[in-house]
Parts: structure tokens; C-alpha cells; sequence
């Protein structure tokens, strides 16, 4: 009887080993993720270099930390600074989830009919799925403050919270939906990356009207 719980418990310590480097695995191969969480601030989350600080950490605690994350995010041209895009700012791709999914294989296919983000695919880094539509609470509005195209807006009206600076009643930032589906009404909908602004300013509670947290698109750049 013992030699065969002794058995039992070296299979499943092997089982647990095999497990275990089955996720190193795929944590390596990740290169894409929604983030779990963001800054907590609403859209303030220390400009482009906080963005990318909250993807590292949350990689690095899933052990993908040896890539060069970076937060989806465009800025807007400000006292004499140039706008960023996004899309310049994420390598070529491709991209695949935690689960080894490719959600797109170039930048042109990221922005184009190519992209697979839908609910199913647009993964945290943890290999689970993110709050949607029909879930309490909805989270599905994730900040980008870009266009279709992955490009920055132009100067003037805020689109970026301050470029990730703000968490008041003042400014507004772009939103993209990670839950499209075929389903909805209108074309903006089913944007990832362009669905609406905020409304009610950058806070939080401001977010979370909508249907989001202040959460990120996170792209291994390389």
C-alpha cells in the first residue's frame, strides 16, 4: 500500500512538473495581453512610461518579463513634444495570447479585417478571459487614445486624458472594445481600438460608467 501511494504521489508530482512547464512555456511564447489591471487612476497612468511599466510588471509576474512590453497607447502633440502611435510603438508582430493564439500576424493585419480580438481571444495575461458584455462588472472599454488606423489624434481636443497625465472631471480619452462580435449595431462598436471617448472625465468612476477599469492593451515590442 505504500509503494503505491509513494507511486501516486510521483506521478503527480510529475504531472505538476509538466503542468508547470507547460505554462513557462506558453508564458514564453506570449506576446500579447489585455492587462489585469491598470494604474488604479483612471487614465492617468504616468504618461507612455507608466503605461509600459504596468505591462512589464504584470508580465514579468507571469514570467514573460523577458520581452520589451509596451502599453497600445498614442500620445497627442504637446508643448512642442510629437504625437506617438501606437502602431509604431509594438514591433510587427506577430502577436499570440497566453493560450498561443494569434490574434494578429502583422500591423497592417492588426488594423485591418485580419485581427482576431474578439472576447475569446483577447486574453489577460494570465490566460483569462476579461470582463465583457452580460458580465458584472463590465470592463470591456480599454484605453488607447488612437484612431482606426493606430495613429495619434491631432492636436486640440484631448483624446489621451492629458496623454495619461489625468484622473479628474476635465479631458477624455478613446476607448476600443475587446469584446466585438458581430453582433452589434453600428461599425464603431466593433472596434477594438476606436469605439468611443470617455465621458465624465478620466477618473475611475469615470471609466467604469461606461464599462471599463482603466485597463491596456500589452504588445511584446520584440
Amino acid at each position: 500500500m505504500r509503494m503505491k501511494c509513494v507511486g501516486l504521489a510521483a506521478a503527480a508530482g510529475l504531472l505538476a512538473l509538466t503542468a508547470g512547464a507547460a505554462r513557462a512555456q506558453t508564458a514564453a511564447e506570449m506576446t500579447f495581453f489585455v492587462a489585469s489591471a491598470g494604474s488604479g487612476k483612471g487614465a492617468d497612468l504616468g504618461g507612455l512610461a507608466g503605461a509600459d511599466a504596468i505591462c512589464q510588471r504584470l508580465a514579468q509576474a507571469v514570467g514573460a518579463g523577458g520581452k520589451t512590453w509596451r502599453a497600445y497607447l498614442s500620445t497627442q502633440a504637446a508643448g512642442g513634444t510629437p504625437a506617438v502611435n501606437a502602431r509604431d510603438r509594438i514591433g510587427a508582430g506577430p502577436w499570440r495570447n497566453a493560450k498561443g493564439a494569434v490574434v494578429a500576424s502583422s500591423v497592417a493585419d492588426l488594423h485591418g479585417g485580419a485581427a482576431n480580438l474578439t472576447k475569446q481571444t483577447a486574453l489577460n495575461e494570465k490566460g483569462e478571459p476579461v470582463n465583457g458584455r452580460g458580465d458584472t462588472p463590465n470592463m470591456h472599454d480599454i484605453l488607447t487614445g488612437s484612431q482606426a488606423d493606430g495613429t495619434a489624434f491631432g492636436p486640440g481636443e484631448d483624446r489621451t486624458c492629458g496623454n495619461y497625465t489625468k484622473s479628474g472631471a476635465e479631458g477624455a480619452v478613446m476607448l476600443g472594445h475587446h469584446d466585438r462580435s458581430g453582433l452589434d449595431d453600428s461599425a464603431a462598436a466593433k472596434s477594438w481600438n476606436t469605439s468611443h471617448l470617455s465621458r465624465g472625465g478620466c477618473s475611475q468612476d469615470a471609466l467604469k460608467s461606461t464599462g471599463g477599469a482603466g485597463l491596456l492593451y500589452c504588445f511584446a515590442s520584440n
